[in-house]
């Protein structure tokens, strides 16, 4: 839901952290950083030019937030789907892309999966139990992260992630 935003991307930053730039992380690919989450590669983008360290180092949840707006909520319709479903979509959605966070979503609730956040998957969103639907959303997650390469390096925290993630949803249900 819209008024969902604000809370959702502060649970986002709290996750995503400062800045680094470890190399074994595939965002930091090629000597690129990562800050509050955005990946160099990312950040380049939204601002269409070349960018260094320290205007990595100087980002800010005010700076990005826009970002996330556009290119992550927006993306999965997180202004239309009631609250917790739309934070965990928004959160997969930086972590594994938009379409992979509906299909996951779509698989979910039992809808034809075909990453395109449509009516019938918002109102499937819409009428199923809120419960469950968080609860098998968050074990697909799971599942997918575990099914990575670098699940040995990272893993603990994305499966800390899903966990906290999973609470926070269900404190989020209306």
């Amino acid at each position: 839901m819209r008024e969902n935003f604000k809370a959702s991307l502060d649970l986002v930053l709290a996750h995503e952290g400062g800045f680094q730039s470890d190399s074994r992380d595939p965002g930091n690919a090629g000597g690129k950083c990562t800050n509050l989450g955005v990946t160099q590669r990312v950040w380049e983008a939204w601002v269409g030019h070349k960018v260094d360290e320290a205007e990595m180092r100087s980002l800010t949840k005010e700076l990005v937030a826009p970002l996330y707006r556009k290119e992550y909520w927006d993306a999965v319709h997180g202004d239309k789907l009631p609250c917790g479903a739309d934070y965990l979509l928004f959160d997969f959605a930086i972590n594994a892309g938009s379409f992979r966070a509906v299909k996951t979503a779509q698989k979910s609730l039992g809808v034809i999966p075909d990453g395109v956040l449509g009516p019938l998957t918002t109102e499937a969103l819409i009428t199923t139990n809120a419960k469950d639907f968080i609860h098998k959303f968050s074990m697909a997650k799971e599942s997918f992260y575990r099914s990575l390469v670098n699940f040995p390096t990272f893993g603990k925290g994305w499966l800390n992630r899903v966990a906290e993630g999973k609470k926070a949803a269900e404190g989020m249900i209306v």
